[in-house]
């Protein structure tokens, strides 16, 4: 297929038939269900595998549009499941989510033995100790409290 200069410089032809291909195989709007979410991270999953540099000019837009969909649905996911937790089980899915571990909240908080007293429930949250978890992990300071 060739391609074409439209009247306001705009091209069409090749480069608008892979962005529309792109859009027949999974339209670009609000993700919804795990389903959607699996059939949108399989169609990133092919674009991502491309050798770099590759991608035509609509599959580049696609591809990031798709992946701000994709983030805004994973977001909203966690904040589904934080929402129902208490603070301790918001530090833990947050820690286990990173790969951290008590060690490295103590480092974090500036004393070792704090993340076993306040995950064992024998100490709450500081305000301090929320300012810094929040600010650590890029969540809403209230979910830990």
């Amino acid at each position: 297929m060739t391609t074409r200069t439209h009247p306001r410089g705009r091209t069409t032809g090749a480069l608008r038939d892979d962005y529309l291909e792109l859009i027949r195989a999974f339209p670009l709007r609000p993700i919804r269900s795990d389903r959607e979410y699996g059939a949108a991270a399989a169609v990133l999953d092919r674009l991502a595998v491309r050798p770099e540099g590759t991608l035509t000019t609509g599959e580049r837009d696609y591809f990031e549009t798709l992946t701000l969909l994709v983030a805004d649905y994973d977001e909203q996911r966690v904040q589904l499941k934080t929402a129902r937790l208490t603070p301790v089980e918001v530090l833990k899915y947050l820690m286990k989510e990173s790969g951290m571990k008590n060690a490295d909240i103590g480092r974090l908080l500036g004393n070792r033995a704090l993340p076993s007293l306040i995950l064992n429930g024998h100490r709450q949250l500081s305000k301090t100790h929320i300012r810094i978890l929040a600010e650590y992990f890029k969540v809403e300071p209230g979910l830990f409290l």
